[in-house]
């Protein structure tokens, strides 16, 4: 890639907003490779249910970090970065332009801008920790937090299960507070100024019944049988694979608790308070950041990319 170019095109939004037909079709113009950026999608459990690229769509372009994580494994953003630099530096040997696609802000954050050196913890830690959870309640860890790391705790709500376990997990393991670690941030792997930078913003009621039409089109794909498969390997409902969306709803309807219909309804107002969040925090914290209608995002890329 010639001195001046572009690095890598980044191209979030919300979920079902089209993010990743327009990467196909850059990656596709530019000889790129599209890189999932989705917490989701690394997980090789939940093709259906995470709407990753289908073979077809795979073979029109090197497609990497989609569905290589087992869902046992709580794949967090430093693997994520992990892996990324070596993407990049596939790319960069073979002069193929990354396209990075998702919707998990705080990878895309992490590209640009770094990431707080927190170790990895222990699975030992992560398993007491996860027990006491269980056994006395978020309440009650909140409490003990508020203790040992009252910056953190006010922060947080008594029952965010995951923040108050892995604020308690990282105390555990270093003896140090989540805050004092993240006033050492890593490098970023992306220099944002050589990135185009788009955000999809779809208008709200139509990327609404795209959510629950392409619910219904992943039911009728074998979505159901993809959560049985992954219910019966029993695993720690604590795990982001387990807490996908539509995976808690339809394990309950696996389990007689209610019947598909309501399970689909709550799993589609999930996705779409969701996409919600999604909006907000990109707008917070990517500010800088281009955001434009989905039919507008390959006119955007053209205009951005220096090659």
């Amino acid at each position: 890639m010639r001195s001046g170019a572009t690095k890598a095109v980044l191209i979030a939004g919300p979920t079902a907003s089209g993010k990743s037909a327009l990467a196909l079709e850059v990656a596709r113009r530019f000889d790129g490779i599209v890189v999932n950026t989705d917490s989701m999608q690394v997980y090789r459990d939940l093709r259906v249910l995470t709407a990753r690229p289908d073979p077809a769509e795979e073979v029109q372009a090197p497609h990497r970090l989609y569905g290589h994580v087992d869902a046992a494994v709580n794949y967090s953003v430093a693997k994520f970065l992990a892996d990324a630099a070596s993407v990049l530096a596939q790319a960069g040997r073979e002069d193929r332009m990354p396209v990075f696609v998702g919707g998990t802000g705080l990878y895309f954050k992490a590209l640009t801008r770094g990431l707080s050196a927190v170790p990895p913890v222990p699975e030992e830690v992560r398993a007491a920790i996860r027990m006491r959870l269980d056994r006395h309640g978020p309440e009650a860890l909140h409490d003990e937090l508020l203790q040992r790391d009252p910056g953190v705790a006010s922060r947080l709500k008594p029952a965010d299960r995951s923040r108050i376990a892995r604020a308690l997990e990282v105390i555990e393991a270093t003896g140090r507070s989540l805050d004092d670690w993240n006033r050492e941030n890593r490098a970023p792997l992306l220099d944002p100024a050589g990135a185009v930078k788009l955000f999809l913003a779809p208008e709200r009621a139509a990327l609404f019944a795209r959510i629950d039409a392409r619910f219904d089109a992943m039911l009728a794909q074998g979505a159901l049988e993809e959560v049985r498969a992954l219910a019966e390997r029993g695993l720690d409902p604590l795990l982001p694979a387990m807490k996908a969306h539509g995976v808690p709803w339809l394990i309950r309807h696996l389990r007689g608790e209610m019947p598909l219909g309501e399970a689909a309804a709550r799993a589609k107002l999930d996705t779409r308070h969701y996409a919600k969040r999604q909006f907000t925090w990109f707008r917070h914290q990517l500010a800088d950041w281009a955001c434009v209608a989905p039919e507008a995002g390959l006119a955007a890329v053209l205009r951005g990319v220096v090659r």
